[in-house]
């Protein structure tokens, strides 16, 4: 039978392991596939000179009765390129690898322990080549219904799954977003004392939310498990609920003595898993937070925010209320409609933006191996190990064990100092994988790295402009996975041009390629990852050092052809555009130095300052490009970004200080007059230590500081909201938390001296224009200024 498998999972019965595949079957109905042959192991790997008949001996000796060790297999396997004898020791219970690991570390014939750490239904995934989100053909015997399991079918597996090639349109998935308000009089909401006051839930099917009568929350939390439970999702979707509305609801449901297992495992309720996410058994808890964290021009990526700015709901086309106003809502009857209103545009936001995000970790789930609810929790380089982890198996490499190391670091990127000014008619030239494509071309890898003291034929290698030396043969571990993954998105692209680009078959192919290349531009980071198994600093700094060299290369190749470099960028090129020249340079670029180019962005005027990664441009569509300036920065307020933004536009739209200069002026008097809304005045900043660590106390933390004694939690990682009042002293005590302060005291003149005029100087003061004549000088002085801005 055919089954598409969305998550694998593992229970314990009969005291012995059991794969769960959590389906969907060809007729659409929610199927369990149940797999009870697969056992746990992991690798020893002897001492040179150690007896192997003697060591499988005394592994034998450490088996016990609750979990066997059930097989000791000698195999040749490589590490780190090398070919080595291993053992393969294979037990029963998954948990009992670590104990087993520990045990065997300590014989002194035993040099190291592998893969004892790979979790039991991730090795499942990894051996079996599932490929999650699609569509797999498993022989099968019906085991009928089991009312311990919400599905409509339960199946014995017979063979392992084999991945239908071709069969890519996907099932219709049922989908349930979700968002709960809680009552926070006192501050931050506390599960133990704060009771939830409404709950929203958005399907394509229904658009609901319930409120509660009174703080007793117990039948709101029965209402909840119901709904789920009727509606049967396939996929759930909350924005931030891994952090907050799942705790939540758990502990309330604790306290009230509710059942909260709304899985479809009946009496498990959910748990945190891997990656701090939420697991709900045979279902995927997605949190929509872990991919809007990746929308970088939302600095402060709140869900209204979010959702605004991909424009699945528009801020003024829905109800905002302040978080910390919500209980007054609920307390007065009148506004419960508003709340409810509120709710629920809450829920609609996480569930079109799923719609939007969704897709593209459906298909990273399905080339990394890591389910849907972690893939999204999970960072870029855990995601890149796991599909390196899968390449490995193929080609029968061991996984280095995870070793903590302390963060190094090497030389970057080259990027140029740009060429202050206004420029006109600039083209972005893109080195296409530049890293991944280095790594491919000179071999880099742990593998294939010659270490100090170690033999090596000159004519063999390729060595990097600072010295490190590659072996060319064999093909280096990335270098196996880099080539599968260009190879891949090459094909997938090229199936793309056959396919209707409204086409379901279409959408997901799409995706597909793009996953596969967030995975393959991610190669040369993970190898410098302090956390990497793969981890190999000198390979980071080759690559880079290669880099650099590519960039200079062809900067002199587009200087001997007469084009005029204004700036370059770790893998981009900015030169005046000549289309023939430019043309010329991309065939010279691939013919003499072996690396394809493209044309990025072309803009029809381009501003840069002195400072590296700065700069702003308008494209040929009209668009304003903004990068590294205030206005893309998070930690400037609001007003700062929204000046400098449309000073931009002023000056690169219409080339006209004067309009630029009369309205920074009308801002400083709105700001004035107290005209700016106070969330327009709030500056945002990282908690980037925890409270005990920091020496000096920045606004910031003084800020959060004050929200706690109110009963508001901060933690490192988190953003900090805060504004300046008027008083004496350092600027630091004058921070308070935005939302506890009324903007009558807020101190204009910081905002005016420290914000709104710095923002816009960083472009208008190329043109002449003075600090003092932004505040309102008039005069001779004033005068003379706007003429030679104009002149300028």
């Amino acid at each position: 039978m055919k089954f598409y498998i969305f998550d694998v999972s593992y229970e314990v019965e009969m005291h012995k392991p059991v794969i769960l595949m959590w389906s969907i079957d060809e007729k659409g109905r929610r199927v369990l596939l149940k797999d009870p042959r697969f056992r746990p192991y992991f690798y020893v790997i002897p001492m040179n000179e150690a007896d192997i008949d003697d060591l499988k001996r005394k592994i034998l000796t450490l088996s016990k009765p609750k979990s066997p060790i059930i097989s000791i297999d000698i195999q040749k396997k490589k590490f780190i390129g090398k070919e080595i004898t291993v053992l393969r020791v294979t037990t029963v219970l998954p948990e009992s690898v670590r104990s087993y690991r520990e045990e065997v570390k300590k014989l002194k014939e035993v040099k190291d322990v592998l893969e004892a750490d790979i979790r039991f239904a991730m090795r499942y995934i990894i051996d079996k080549d599932i490929k999650l989100n699609s569509w797999h053909e498993v022989e099968v015997r019906s085991k009928g219904r089991d009312p311990k399991y919400r599905v409509e079918e339960v199946f014995e597996v017979l063979s392992d799954p084999k991945a239908v090639e071709g069969k890519d349109e996907k099932p219709k998935l049922r989908q349930l977003a979700f968002d709960i308000e809680v009552y926070n009089k006192d501050g931050a909401p506390k599960a133990e004392r704060d009771p939830i006051i409404s709950i929203a839930l958005v399907s394509e099917d229904f658009k609901e939310v319930k409120i509660a009568d009174n703080k007793n929350d117990r039948e709101l939390l029965l209402y909840f498990r119901k709904r789920v439970l009727d509606y049967d999702p396939d996929l759930v979707y909350g924005y931030n609920c891994n952090k907050f509305d799942w705790p939540f609801i758990i502990e309330r449901a604790k306290l009230n003595g509710v059942s909260i297992d709304v899985g479809r495992k009946v009496g498990v309720p959910p748990s945190t898993g891997a990656y701090g996410h939420v697991s709900l058994p045979g279902r995927l808890n997605v949190d929509v937070y872990d991919f809007a964290k990746d929308v970088y021009e939302v600095k402060v990526k709140t869900l209204e925010n979010v959702a605004d700015y991909l424009g699945v709901v528009k801020k003024d086309e829905r109800v905002i209320i302040p978080g910390h106003e919500i209980y007054k809502y609920w307390e007065d009857p009148s506004k419960r409609e508003i709340l409810k209103k509120y709710n629920l545009d809450d829920a609609l936001s996480t569930f079109l933006l799923a719609q939007l995000f969704v897709p593209f970790g459906e298909q990273l789930s399905y080339l990394t191996g890591l389910p849907l609810d972690q893939v999204g929790a999970a960072s870029v380089g855990f995601k890149v190990e796991w599909y390196l982890i899968r390449v490995a198996y193929k080609v029968d490499e061991l996984v280095p064990n995870r070793v903590e190391r302390r963060a190094q670091s090497y030389k970057g990127a080259i990027v140029l100092r740009p060429r202050r000014g206004v420029h006109e008619n600039v083209a972005v030239l893109d080195f296409s994988s530049m890293y991944p494509n280095i790594m491919i071309k000179y071999n880099v890898g742990p593998d294939t790295l010659v270490r100090p003291g170690e033999k090596y034929d000159p004519d063999e290698v390729y060595v990097s402009p600072i010295g490190h030396m590659f072996k060319k043969k064999p093909d280096a571990f990335f270098k196996i996975s880099l080539t599968q993954l260009l190879k891949m998105r090459k094909e997938i692209k090229e199936k793309l041009k056959s396919l209707d680009p409204e086409s379901p078959q279409y959408k997901l192919l799409d995706e597909r390629q793009k996953a596969v290349k967030v995975l393959a531009n991610a190669h040369y980071g993970y190898m410098g990852w302090s956390h990497a198994r793969w981890y190999c600093k000198e390979c980071a700094e080759a690559v880079t050092a290669w880099g650099r060299e590519l960039i200079l290369k062809s900067i002199e190749l587009a200087r001997s052809l007469g084009l005029e470099v204004i700036y370059g960028d770790t893998d981009s090129l900015f030169v005046r555009y000549d289309k023939e020249k430019v043309e010329k340079l991309i065939k010279l670029i691939q013919e003499k130095l072996g690396f394809e180019v493209k044309i990025d962005k072309i803009y029809k005027k381009l501003f840069f300052t002195e400072a590296k990664k700065r700069y702003a441009g308008i494209l040929e569509d009209g668009r304003i490009d903004i990068v590294g300036f205030e206005a893309v920065r998070g930690d400037w307020a609001e007003v700062a970004k929204e000046v400098q933004e449309k000073v931009i536009e002023l000056i690169l739209k219409e080339g006209n200080t004067d309009e630029a200069i009369k309205y920074v002026k009308d801002v400083i008097e709105k700001l004035r007059k107290g005209e700016i809304d106070i969330e327009k005045l709030v500056i945002w900043k990282t908690l980037e230590k925890d409270f005990s660590e920091y020496k000096t106390e920045p606004p910031h933390v003084v800020a959060a500081k004050r929200a706690r004694l109110k009963g508001y939690e901060f933690k490192k990682g988190d953003k900090v909201g805060y504004v300046i009042v008027r008083g004496s002293g350092k600027l630091a005590q004058r921070a308070w938390p935005w939302f506890m302060v009324d903007k009558s005291k807020i101190d204009v003149n910081y905002y005016i001296d420290h914000q709104v005029i710095p923002a816009a100087m960083r472009i208008l003061g190329y043109f002449g224009i003075t600090e003092t004549s932004l505040k309102g000088m008039e005069g001779g002085l004033w005068t003379f200024l706007r003429k030679k801005s104009r002149g300028r």
